[in-house]
């Protein structure tokens, strides 16, 4: 299955909490769209694996997604080495992205700012020729995606372009409301955390409408690229 978009999250709802908006406008635009989570945020304080990973299953069949993955890396302990990047290499050229997702390069969490320069570079190094990989125990073929963008999560970073996400923002609500562990639930004798906590949901309204007030919009979700981004028509600009 050859996938418009791939998103990668360090944890399961890395994604979720981020561009929620923008895969769902995508996919609506008839787009295909993949989720592949690095780890199953078993050091979260709130929660199990188990738990989160059925909870992310749910959150992509109501996002819509074509396919959801987890590589079951270490959180917390995962690493930007030769292993690990070639496990993203494999899954880039299996799904042979034009567009990729992934974490902030700079952020509260550690493993979001390490997941974001994994990714990066096993973006690059996907698209060379001797380096090989093998699925289904057939060689692949190498896959350049066109480019890597890393959404803003918790640290607030000026983001390179933002995309318009106004109809989309109460269905991504629903969707983070699938992690019924992590957010709000007064019923819950677990620790608090900070996402965990009654207001939440408001920040994230907050962050969105701030960006959205950049393109005279309501909501929007930031991006950061790595290269210069092109247009074709300035009078289509927001």
């Amino acid at each position: 299955m050859k996938l418009d978009i791939l998103a990668f999250g360090a944890h399961p709802d890395d994604v979720e909490i981020s561009c929620t908006g923008t895969i769902i406008k995508h996919i609506e635009a008839a787009y295909k769209v993949g989720i592949i989570d690095l780890t199953g945020g078993e050091l979260g304080t709130r929660g199990s694996k188990e738990l989160r990973l059925k909870e992310a299953e749910k959150a992509a069949k109501k996002m819509g997604i074509s396919v959801r993955e987890n590589l079951n890396m270490r959180d917390g302990f995962f690493k930007n080495d030769e292993a690990h990047q070639l496990k993203i290499i494999q899954k880039i050229r299996q799904y042979q992205p034009d567009i990729i997702l992934t974490n902030t390069p700079f952020d509260r969490h550690n493993d979001h700012g390490r997941a974001a320069q994994l990714v990066k570079e096993a973006a690059f190094l996907s698209g060379l020729i001797k380096i090989e990989t093998t699925f289904n125990d057939q060689k692949q073929k190498p896959w350049c995606p066109k480019a890597v963008y890393h959404y803003i999560q918790d640290y607030y970073l000026d983001p390179s372009f933002v995309v318009d996400i106004s109809p989309y923002f109460q269905k991504k609500i629903e969707v983070l409301k699938c992690y019924g562990s992590q957010f709000y639930n007064p019923n819950s004798t677990e620790p608090e955390t900070s996402i965990s906590k009654k207001d939440f949901f408001n920040i994230i309204e907050s962050k969105a409408r701030l960006l959205g007030r950049y393109i005279s919009v309501e909501y929007a979700e930031g991006f950061i690229a790595n290269r210069l981004i092109g247009i074709n028509d300035i009078v289509e600009l927001l």
